[in-house]
């Protein structure tokens, strides 16, 4: 066995003492030596890669938002091909349902369940669907158009967050603190009046260049074939003064997208300060010439700001390791530095390489040895510091994936979401909305409130005792779980098919032995103990992870 070498230098003298970042050609194979590189630094071990019950799973979850079927899963181990997990993983990226995983994942991001919109959510998948660019997407929620069917979908971001609540005021505060949240991994809140008091690099003119141009815009309803709400720009002739409460520092500033250059505000003749002019009494608001929701948008969402692109590296790098390079993920400064500074530079690099696709970078993230680790813990460890990413992370799911899920391990999806099969049912019926609402209510976060970790609720521990629809999945019906497991007599192929379906993974000789014992105790109640054996592995801690 090679003994290891001394990285007493940190990664800077790992990169020169391991030959093995020369001979690392692709992205995913630089990526993993960063990884590697700062883990064998502090003397840790790394978990083996992962078996293909749980890869399968994993990716599953991921990019199709649910569990694999208890015929793909043994279909999958019982292949020889070596190429087999890559082969799973295009299969997976070019199917229909990562468009629509991806748009879920998206929308709870940028809005945190503030409401829900059709034509938001179609107008993100549709363009993941299309492979649109980030930037492209950017720039259009940020500035959205109105005008264009296609694109009106994307003006949600901004006119949720300006609708009115009762008397409060128009929160443009709000609405800019989110848009340096989600598109350049910053939080500004705190430099609406002051400088920021604990970060450094946060200024109070960074605030107000973005707000500049948000209280620029009015929400507007849209009457007739286009009922909605919409933005009207105003015209904006000069700079927005601002003062400090806390020193009384007075400033001012026009439109600018955070530690960039303030874009001049044109002197323009009255006739020429709109490209349409409004008509007030047909009410269509005007065009103006100089639009800084356009110019904060093009210059926000582009190669030439860093920020833009280490964001949606750190986030990317969030969505598939569960821990951010960045934590928070919104609060990048150069006093908050990444666990591995060289590998969000790679990444952000490789997105503006490839033109901010981001299905082309998830390619290339879930093809890393980092991805595909084990989420045991390396042998002899009794933990793993979470940012050497040594281990992989146990990470919660949303309540649209348990939901997905648990449909899917019940064997019910087909009659709920595609509502086929009620033929000789009785009793309640169920569509896919009904179960949607009930699992939003029951595991998704409050409105406003980022979902980043698990969140133990009492009122989740309840569903799953009482809820009429979680009760109704677990009994006997044609087809489902409960069917096909009081077809089979022996406890053996019953555990199997029972953690097949709800865990994605056949049951160890201990499991087994626990399954036929519970079975010979209720041998008069049979069908009743297989429900309630289904729903402790579905209550699970097991279950409810990506892991």
């Amino acid at each position: 066995m090679q003994s290891r070498p001394s990285f007493r230098g940190g990664i800077a003298a790992t990169l020169l003492a391991l030959p093995l970042f020369a001979q690392a050609q692709s992205l995913p194979e630089r990526i993993d030596f960063y990884v590697e590189a700062k883990a064998l630094a502090a003397g840790q071990p790394l978990s083996p890669a992962t078996g293909d019950e749980e890869f399968l799973r994993r990716v599953c979850l991921d990019f199709a938002g649910t569990l694999p079927s208890s015929e793909a899963l043994a279909a999958f181990v019982r292949d020889p091909s070596p190429d087999k997990r890559a082969k799973a993983l295009e299969r997976l990226f070019e199917a229909p349902a990562f468009s629509e995983r991806m748009a879920e994942a998206f929308n709870v991001m940028l809005m945190e369940r503030n409401g829900e919109n059709e034509r938001w959510r179609s107008y993100l998948a549709e363009a993941f669907r299309a492979g649109k660019p980030w930037d492209v997407m950017a720039r259009e929620i940020i500035n959205p158009d109105f005008k264009e069917e296609a694109l009106r979908g994307a003006g949600f971001f901004i006119t949720r967050r300006l609708e009115k609540v009762g008397q409060q005021e128009t929160d443009y505060p709000g609405l800019t603190r989110d848009t340096g949240r989600f598109f350049m991994g910053v939080d500004l809140q705190c430099c609406q009046c002051h400088k920021h008091l604990t970060v450094g690099d946060y200024k109070q003119v960074d605030f107000n260049g973005l707000f500049v141009a948000f209280q620029n815009a009015k929400l507007q309803e849209v009457s007739g074939e286009k009922k909605g709400a919409s933005l009207a720009e105003g015209l904006l002739a000069k700079k927005y003064e601002f003062v400090s409460v806390l020193s009384g520092t007075k400033g001012e500033t026009g439109p600018r997208v955070p530690f960039g250059v303030e874009v001049p505000i044109p002197p323009l003749a009255k006739e020429e300060q709109w490209l349409e002019a409004p008509d007030p009494k047909k009410k269509i608001p005007g065009v103006p010439r100089f639009s800084p929701l356009k110019e904060l948008a093009e210059r926000l969402a582009c190669a030439e700001n860093p920020y833009f692109a280490r964001n949606l590296a750190n986030r990317l790098w969030f969505l598939v390791m569960g821990r951010g390079l960045v934590e928070p993920l919104d609060l990048i400064h150069s006093e908050n530095p990444p666990s591995h500074p060289e590998l969000l530079d790679l990444l952000a690099a490789a997105i503006v390489e490839h033109k901010f696709n981001i299905k082309s970078i998830l390619r290339e993230l879930v093809h890393t040895r980092t991805y595909q680790r084990s989420s045991l813990l390396p042998e002899g460890a009794k933990e793993t510091p979470e940012a050497l990413f040594a281990c992989a992370a146990e990470r919660p799911l949303s309540a649209e994936q348990l939901m997905r899920s648990f449909l899917a391990a019940t064997g019910e999806s087909e009659r709920v979401v595609e509502s086929k099969g009620w033929e000789g049912v009785d009793g309640a019926k169920y569509g896919k909305k009904d179960f949607e609402k009930v699992f939003a209510a029951a595991f998704a976060n409050a409105a406003k409130e980022p979902e980043l970790s698990v969140n133990p609720t009492l009122k989740a521990a309840l569903f799953l005792r009482n809820n009429e629809l979680v009760l109704w999945s677990l009994k006997r019906r044609p087809g489902n779980l409960i069917d096909r497991l009081c077809a089979l007599e022996d406890a053996g192929p019953i555990a199997e098919a029972l953690y097949g379906s709800v865990l994605s993974r056949q049951p160890t000789p201990e499991e087994k032995a626990e399954t036929a014992a519970f079975l010979a105790k209720h041998e008069t109640s049979r069908e009743k103990a297989l429900g309630r054996y289904a729903w402790a592995l579905l209550s699970s801690i097991e279950f409810f992870t990506n892991h």
